[in-house]
């Protein structure tokens, strides 16, 4: 198997170093793990791609490599660049702080994975959830290493793959807690965390020119039963299956009856 893997925490990033020991345990001995990652951190920058100006790649090894761009660009650069064909599998990750709940919105790791799927290949995102329970531990990203790689060959034996117009792929989020607490997979819808949104935080800098710092809410706000903070907060990883299509399908009917 040929696994392509990216992140948006950057080339350097310590969950990145993590995806590639599991990606290599899922490829197998006779395998192939590709990293293409982005040269510095893209955290928040969702789907986007840089349309406007190019992105320089930067070789980094024996199949790893940089790209001062987006995490959907290091997609689009590992599959029309560097590699010779298509890989079989994109895994994006594993972030460093979780992509649940509204979070996976502006995520640029689910963005990755996102942009995969366009292209027609399986694609999983992986997050760890960060909190009292992992975030001071040798290793905050154990739950993720111990749970990733079966649960990654679960979901491309049974995941339902198919060839829709708007393929089908994962967001996974491993629990806030140590390996040895972690409950194991759930399989759960988005949820939404009430009161939890974006700001920002203006600043004065030395010189009088103002400046705001994008922030957000607390993490920890559960969501409802069956949805994905709730089972990362009650130890449990969340198994997501996702579309790239925004349509609302349950509104159109309603909407057709009333203006045609």
């Amino acid at each position: 198997m040929r696994i392509l893997i990216t992140n948006d925490d950057g080339i350097i990033a310590p969950g990145l170093t993590a995806l590639y020991e599991i990606a290599s345990k899922v490829a197998g001995k006779d395998g192939e793990v590709w990293t293409v990652a982005p040269a510095f951190e893209q955290s928040g920058v969702g789907h986007c791609i840089s349309y406007a100006r190019p992105a320089m790649l930067v070789s980094h090894g024996k199949r790893r490599f940089a790209v001062e761009g987006t995490p959907a660009d290091c997609v689009l650069a590992g599959m029309f660049d560097v590699m010779d064909g298509m890989p079989d599998l994109v895994l994006s990750g594993v972030n460093k702080g979780n992509n649940s709940g509204e979070n996976t919105l502006y995520s640029g790791t689910i963005g990755a994975a996102m942009e995969a799927a366009l292209q027609g290949v399986k694609a999983i995102a992986l997050s760890q959830y960060f909190g009292p329970g992992n975030a001071k531990l040798d290793d905050p990203f154990e739950t993720a290493r111990k749970e990733a790689p079966d649960l990654i060959v679960k979901l491309l034996e049974h995941g339902g793959w198919d060839d829709a117009d708007y393929r089908l792929f994962y967001n996974v989020n491993f629990p806030p807690v140590a390996a040895k607490d972690a409950k194991g997979p759930k399989v759960v819808t988005q949820g939404f965390r009430h009161d939890v949104t974006f700001g920002v935080t203006p600043q004065l800098s030395p010189t009088g020119r103002r400046y705001l710092w994008v922030h957000g809410g607390a993490q920890h706000t559960p969501t409802l039963d069956g949805s994905d903070v709730h089972a990362n907060l009650n130890g449990y990883t969340s198994v997501t299956p996702m579309r790239a299509d925004l349509t609302d399908h349950a509104l159109l009917q309603q909407l057709r009856d009333k203006i045609g």
